[in-house]
């Protein structure tokens, strides 16, 4: 399945992984649940839980998987 998301909300289930190419500038925000982000070319990884948001800052992939079931969205 191929699912492209510009910008909005998404449910995700347990597990299931977003990914985001040349993300750079947009914001991931954790609505419910916990999101673990990682961005390539970036050292560390961030997880946000309900209210948090991070932004993007590395051109390339970003990968955001739910740790349970979570809702994200993404300006």
């Amino acid at each position: 399945m191929h699912i492209e998301l510009n910008s909005g909300n998404m449910h995700l289930a347990n597990g299931q992984t977003l990914k985001v190419r040349d993300g750079a500038g947009s914001t991931v925000c954790c609505r419910s649940g916990t999101l673990w982000v990682t961005e390539e070319r970036r050292p560390r990884d961030v997880l946000l839980s309900p209210g948090g948001c991070h932004l993007l800052s590395q051109r390339g992939v970003a990968l955001v998987q739910a740790l349970g079931e979570a809702d994200v969205a993404i300006a």
